[in-house]
């Protein structure tokens, strides 16, 4: 089993690069294989047209999509999903091979723990609308910090990887974005707590549009595709 990591693909603007990663791979991976985005996906997305081509791509894959919630995510149309449970942690079954990895879940996919946590400020919303391509739930709620603690509490703070989409504070001062909105200090502070708290081997988050790893140990992803065999 593979799990392939991708930062935002935003619909079909960034799926090339997962498009032709399979291309290159062909045969190689099934549906018992895992792509994961770290956030902004599409699948839920803004414009329908849109969303339907998106789907098709992710529908045509051998493998099984996972992802966690962006900051450029339809949260009208997510959270219309059922909330189901599988391999430990909540979700939100989109279509049988895309599921959508709830906040502050921890999922122990065949040996392989994952601790999750979706959600973003979105520097451009102002010039988006509310309830059709900006939502107020972008950014999590308290009961979701709450969840997130106390799961990790129960698996004694010990993960195999971390899936954000915005990244801990310390992390993403590291790439150059040290001064933070105010609307993100509490959700970056909460993941920088995580980080200080957990045991884990890697982080891995999007958002920022770069590639890049600090301190071996954090990386955010964009164009690269990261496989854990």
């Amino acid at each position: 089993m593979s799990f392939i990591i991708s930062g935002d693909t935003h619909g079909t603007l960034d799926l090339g690069k997962v498009i032709r990663f399979f291309n290159e791979n062909e045969k190689k991976y099934t549906k018992d294989d895992y792509l994961i985005i770290v956030g902004d996906v599409g699948i839920c997305g803004f414009h329908a047209e849109e969303e339907k081509k998106t789907r098709e791509v992710f529908r045509n894959l051998p493998v099984t999509t996972l992802f966690i919630d962006g900051n450029h995510e339809h949260f009208g149309k997510l959270n219309s999903y059922r909330v189901e449970e599988w391999n430990g942690g909540k979700v939100h079954f989109i279509e049988d091979n895309m599921i959508h990895l709830m906040r502050g879940q921890v999922f122990d996919i065949n040996g392989t723990k994952f601790f999750t946590f979706g959600g973003a400020h979105s520097v451009d919303k102002m010039y988006r609308t509310v309830g059709l391509s900006w939502f107020p739930e972008e950014m999590p709620y308290l009961a979701e910090y709450e969840e997130g603690w106390k799961n990790l509490e129960k698996v004694d703070f010990k993960v195999d990887y971390i899936l954000t989409h915005t990244g801990p504070r310390e992390a993403v001062a590291a790439l150059g974005y040290g001064i933070m909105s105010d609307e993100e200090i509490e959700l970056r502070q909460y993941l920088q707590r995580v980080a200080d708290e957990t045991d884990f081997k890697a982080w891995y988050f999007g958002h920022f549009h770069m590639d890049s790893g600090i301190e071996d140990m954090f990386f955010c992803l964009y164009d690269e595709l990261v496989v854990i065999d």
